[in-house]
């Protein structure tokens, strides 16, 4: 196991390894150290293109050019303590540029609400077999899925990443460019306009959620990429 020299013995709750500290192991030359930071940070940004994308594909393709837009520009980054919000900027444009390149192949498309509403959101989920606790506990998630799903764009990033994520304001803020104020104005409509469906669901960690199997998937997709270009 890495040791990692420090001044006081880290908490028990304290990351043996933040960011910063395996940055600058890739920037050193260790690249199999970046798989850390790909399965660390897999939640957070599946949710933050999901906001923006709407089938898993594109998703999943726009979370590995992320990742590889990422390692390619990581010598730029200028703090590493910040990678987390570099890398949800950097997926969100990534996201923007697949949205405008597929808006620019089909005419008309548009992001409203019978579009987001006919969104098949549990294609390959049942809750047929399962207890009656499971099914009424699966059935509340999609519905939240799919409330969220129908709210404008520009709500609907905010709000998946300060209640979903529980990301702070500010670091909202940075990532998507917006002044502290703008962002409690959109936060505040977000929950507006889902207040009918989500009175008391406005904080459920299972929203969107990034399965261990998907994640050492996608790990292993990036890792295998970057070995390949070694």
């Amino acid at each position: 196991m890495e040791s990692i020299t420090t001044t006081t013995a880290p908490s028990a709750s304290q990351h043996p390894s933040p960011d910063a500290a395996i940055v600058a192991r890739v920037l050193g030359g260790d690249k199999e150290a970046y798989a850390q930071l790909v399965r660390r940070h897999n939640q957070k940004l599946y949710r933050t293109i999901r906001s923006y994308l709407r089938e898993e594909d594109e998703v999943e393709d726009a979370m590995q050019d992320t990742y590889l837009l990422a390692y390619q520009k990581l010598p730029q980054l200028k703090s590493r303590a910040f990678f987390s919000t570099w890398l949800i900027r950097i997926g969100i444009n990534v996201a923007l540029g697949k949205l405008r390149e597929k808006r620019t192949r089909t005419v008309g498309l548009a992001l409203d609400g019978d579009e987001y509403g006919s969104l098949p959101l549990s294609n390959s989920r049942s809750t047929l077999i399962n207890p009656e606790e499971m099914a009424i506990h699966q059935e509340i998630k999609l519905l939240l899925e799919k409330a969220i799903d129908h709210l404008p764009e520009k709500y609907r990033i905010v709000y998946i990443l300060r209640e979903v994520e529980g990301m702070d304001l500010p670091e909202i803020g940075q990532c998507l460019g917006l002044s502290e104020s703008n962002t409690k104005v959109r936060l505040h409509r977000a929950k507006e306009m889902l207040k009918e469906t989500l009175q008391a669901l406005s904080v459920h960690q299972g929203v969107f959620g990034y399965g261990a199997h998907r994640c050492d998937a996608m790990v292993a997709r990036v890792m295998a990429i970057l070995r390949a270009n070694a």
